[in-house]
């Protein structure tokens, strides 16, 4: 039994990654193959609803609207617990000191949909920011963020703060701050159509990535680990190891994502209409 599974090539994934080299699946006659998902969220959705993927780790907010907009996925299970802590980048030259020195800020997005995207809406609130007046770049992924904030293309550009920070160290851009998702930054969702015949071992292989992400927060040669794997410093690996709550037992999905529905509602990104069929997605 074969399944294309998808996530962003960070730190989150490493247990993804571990498990598959170690052929942790085997038992279970699975294999998966995985591909590295530069596009962060927007692309994993385009994936599923298309079907070159079967299984994608992915931003709650975005799967959520995504699922609630007509894709064919349902979510699966919590996989990172706490928050996301997103860096607010701006041109390293720019005078700007807050987000709110922007009166129309631009901000770069990998694909509309993305983590990157709906989080300015969050930027929006926290700030003060007329939502009406944002302004998106599409730019593909974090490489195409960091050049549009280079070549002045965007005034924002928001991203996981810990991959962001080796650009930030050389210059390419500058750092006023982070903002941290209200609610468990991301879950495990497929395709709805490979539930009918494949729940049983769908829950399995998230049992067995569970026990990969509780021995990794355990293991105390895990932040040199990672840091050779991802290019990070070990010091700010340790730290992000402390801030990072991987869903090692069953949690309430209904409860887990009721703020990011919340919010969806609120900045208007669905329709209340939609919300009827929530808890059809769920897994």
């Amino acid at each position: 039994m074969q399944f294309k599974i998808g996530g962003v090539p960070e730190h989150f994934n490493y247990p993804w990654r571990l498990a598959i080299e170690h052929r942790a699946f085997d038992d279970l006659n699975v294999e998966l193959h995985w591909s590295d998902m530069t596009g962060g969220t927007g692309q994993m959705i385009k994936g599923l609803e298309t079907g070159s993927l079967d299984i994608a780790v992915l931003l709650s907010e975005g799967i959520a609207r995504a699922i609630l907009q007509g894709c064919p996925a349902k979510i699966l299970d919590v996989y990172v617990t706490s928050p996301l802590q997103w860096g607010i980048h701006i041109p390293e030259k720019s005078v700007a000191r807050t987000p709110k020195d922007f009166i129309t800020p631009t901000f770069a997005i990998s694909r509309f949909g993305s983590g990157s995207h709906l989080m300015a809406y969050v930027l929006a609130k926290q700030f003060d920011i007329p939502i009406t007046s944002l302004k998106f770049n599409v730019i593909g992924d974090v490489y195409g963020g960091i050049w549009a904030l280079e070549h002045n293309e965007a005034d924002l550009f928001l991203w996981e703060k810990y991959t962001t920070q080796p650009f930030v160290d050389k210059g390419s851009c500058r750092s006023i701050g982070q903002i941290n998702t209200p609610w468990p930054c991301f879950v495990i969702a497929c395709r709805s159509a490979l539930l009918p015949e494949h729940r049983d071992v769908l829950r399995r292989i998230i049992a067995v990535v569970q026990s990969y992400a509780l021995h990794l927060k355990k293991e105390r040669s895990s932040a040199a680990a990672l840091a050779w794997r991802y290019h990070l410093k070990q010091e700010e690996v340790a730290r992000w190891l402390e801030e990072t709550e991987w869903n090692t037992q069953k949690v309430s999905l209904t409860t887990s994502l009721e703020s990011t529905l919340d919010f969806l509602l609120e900045a208007q990104l669905v329709d209340s209409t939609s919300f009827s069929t929530w808890q059809e997605t769920l897994f």
